[in-house]
């Protein structure tokens, strides 16, 4: 076992050499920048910019956001004529003035005029499309419908074999009227699309149809009710649901019959 080392030693400091630090003189380091990485960011800075200009001043509906168009064609052009919407705002205004009243052209900002009679079948959606405002609209019609049948005189009762005379209450007078098969009558596609035929819809709306040869088969008619229903979706939003009532009753239950 080797000797334990004297207390002294143990206590005693010990002292260790210090590296030397050498001051050297500071250089200046220069970060050199290739010129291909110098122009590639400078360019595409550039070019987001002055894409941004030119994409901004442009509304929605006037034109596809740049950023959402493909640099090229994925699929080949459908056979067939080509299918032109209505591009003349005139042509907007003026069923809007039918539809709606004097100064009916008037009662929706520019951006809804054009959004209530735009299908998502045109330009894939892109440029905002009715179908928010159509589940609205039919809603509302559906209701002022239901109350207009409500008040409707009720059919003529249907003999009893047995002559027996059913339980009758002024308030339950037009509760027969209210039947799914009188409310599908009452606003069948048919009937609604020939309204809005009447009013100009079919010259304005935004579609794209499977056929252009071919409207009814492309199903012309649901485009057309969808726009109607819009337009009261759109009118019961920025004017209220007194505006749109009133103007359901005059544009589409009284060409119904309804009142």
């Amino acid at each position: 076992m080797p000797p334990k080392p004297p207390l002294s030693l143990l206590s005693t400091p010990c002292h260790l050499p210090r590296p030397s630090i050498r001051k050297s003189s500071p250089r200046t380091t220069t970060r050199t920048t290739t010129p291909s990485t110098a122009s590639f960011t400078s360019t595409s800075h550039h070019r987001l910019a002055t894409h941004d200009t030119d994409a901004a001043p442009r509304p929605r509906w006037q034109t596809t956001p740049a950023r959402m168009v493909a640099p090229f064609r994925t699929r080949p052009a459908p056979a067939g004529p080509v299918w032109k919407v209505n591009d003349d705002p005139h042509r907007l205004d003026a069923m809007y003035i039918r539809m709606l009243g004097k100064e009916g052209d008037k009662m929706l900002s520019e951006e809804v005029k054009w959004l209530a009679v735009t299908h998502k079948s045109f330009d894939h959606g892109r440029r905002g499309f009715n179908d928010r405002l159509a589940f609205l609209g039919r809603r509302i019609i559906t209701l002022r419908a239901n109350l207009a049948l409500l008040n409707s005189p009720p059919p003529l009762p249907t003999p009893d074999a047995y002559n027996r005379e059913p339980f009758t209450h002024p308030a339950l007078t037009g509760l027969l009227n209210l039947s799914p098969t009188t409310e599908a009558a009452a606003l069948d596609k048919t009937r609604l699309a020939a309204i809005a035929q009447r009013y100009g819809i079919d010259k304005v709306t935004r579609w794209k149809p499977k056929k252009a040869d071919n409207l009814q088969g492309s199903g012309v008619e649901a485009v057309m009710v969808t726009s109607l229903y819009a337009i009261v979706g759109a009118v019961a939003l920025e004017k209220g649901g007194e505006v749109a009532n009133r103007i359901v009753k005059q544009a589409v239950l009284s060409p119904l019959g309804l009142v």
